[in-house]
């Protein structure tokens, strides 16, 4: 059933119980994120865990690739604080955006329109959306960690930074970086537990009263999206936006993963990579049916990799664990937002480094990347950031006679973003 040309089972269980360690923070991290939208913790948790094991086995039984899914950082942050807002607070609406964005990107998958829609978004601006989104998740974790504080006077302000939960959650953070940077397996989710298990050691919150538990009920989020009750020009943006943050996601990770286990043919391409992609399309619409933000690859699928998986039986390993996972209800209850805060500025950190490969010489090219990847903190709105993103791309390069270099997906998407200004 699996071509194990180079591997062994062994090694491929190996490798998926190593990417379960590394990306299993995100069952922990998502239902605290979505909780901010009014979503029940419990119902998330579970659409998560499910969402995530069916997708991770049809990658692993239909495209037969080591790659692991699950809701994406980032798109989660988009759902939970700028589209549940947009759309009125109504997180329903914001699950029928996500449903339809993975329509969308089914089609789009199939079709000879995905490929040359990634293409045709410049380096520059795809590197700095996702630096913005990690700084804005990072501001988040900022918050949630109580580092920093509302004022009336600069907007923003420190925290009490003598606050318990404060010196917990940054002590989570130096150790989950050290455990990084020594290469141990699953720093994240050890920093996240180490944060919540001090919390419970000088009375921040209580201990569970149990460990395992059958998993809570999914009734409140399950088959709970809708497609009307805000202005079309709204619900238009969050699907164009979730749609063009999961393939921009789904495709960087899919070639960053296949890069590293030399998977990619002669011509550079990924094996089954339009199956890939069909998956995590149909994962977004799964996930949506169940309760959760879109769904996605996961970069940490390169740790199991790195640890000798190369077939989709290590995307199976994963599924399982996953769905194991359900039963540990309770810890996952537990885990307070201040311990999870720290997950929040790791990840950033990853999503940042892609800076560094902007052409800061090019004005025109720096100036528009800079704006993104700080408007979308600043504003704390993921789609607001990329509208002013790919408005000041294209104006600067008219303004300065290089219009050449404006494509028309580009200038499309432009004006499509100064329409939604003008009409809101």
């Amino acid at each position: 059933m699996f071509d194990m040309t180079g591997t062994s089972v062994r090694r491929e269980i190996t490798a998926g119980a190593t990417t379960f360690l590394t990306l299993a923070y995100i069952m922990l991290v998502n239902p605290k994120i979505l909780g901010a939208a009014g979503m029940d913790e419990g119902a998330v948790f579970v659409a998560t865990c499910l969402a995530s094991a069916i997708t991770t086995a049809i990658m692993g039984l239909y495209a037969r690739l080591p790659v692991a899914l699950a809701p994406g950082m980032g798109l989660n942050a988009y759902f939970a604080f700028t589209a549940v807002p947009a759309l009125g607070g109504d997180w329903r609406l914001a699950l029928g955006c996500v449903f339809l964005s993975g329509i969308l990107f089914v089609i789009l998958s199939v079709t000879p329109a995905r490929e040359w829609l990634i293409n045709a978004i410049p380096k520059s601006l795809k590197l700095a959306i996702a630096a913005g989104i990690g700084f804005f998740l990072a501001l988040i974790g900022f918050e949630n960690a109580g580092l920093v504080a509302v004022s009336p006077a600069t907007l923003i302000q420190e925290g009490v930074l003598t606050d318990p939960k404060v010196l917990i959650a940054a002590g989570a953070f130096v150790l989950m970086f050290a455990l990084a940077a020594r290469g141990i397996i699953g720093a994240v989710l050890i920093g996240i537990v180490a944060a919540t298990v001090a919390g419970m050691a000088i009375g921040l919150q209580p201990v569970p009263a149990a460990i395992v538990s059958l998993p809570p009920s999914l009734a409140p989020t399950f088959l709970q999206f809708h497609f009307g009750g805000a202005a079309i020009g709204l619900i238009a943006t969050s699907v164009f936006v979730f749609l063009l943050i999961d393939m921009l996601d789904t495709s960087g990770t899919l070639t960053a993963v296949a890069q590293q286990g030399k998977m990619l043919d002669a011509q550079g391409h990924l094996p089954n990579a339009r199956r890939a992609l069909a998956t995590d399309a149909v994962g977004t619409m799964i996930g949506a049916a169940l309760g959760t933000s879109p769904v996605t690859a996961y970069i940490e699928s390169a740790t199991g990799i790195e640890a000798g998986g190369r077939s989709g039986l290590t995307a199976l390993v994963v599924a399982a664990l996953v769905l194991l996972s359900l039963f540990f209800a309770p810890l996952a209850a537990a885990v307070p937002a201040y311990a999870t805060a720290p997950a929040l500025i790791f990840v950033a950190a990853l999503m940042a480094k892609g800076l560094k490969d902007i052409d800061w010489d090019d004005l025109t090219e720096a100036a528009p990347a800079l704006l993104t990847a700080l408007a979308i903190p600043f504003t704390y709105s993921i789609a607001a950031g990329m509208g002013i993103g790919f408005i000041s791309y294209a104006a600067i390069k008219f303004v300065s006679g290089r219009w050449r270099d404006v494509n028309a997906a580009v200038a499309i998407i432009a004006l499509a973003f100064v329409a939604k200004i003008a009409l809101t």
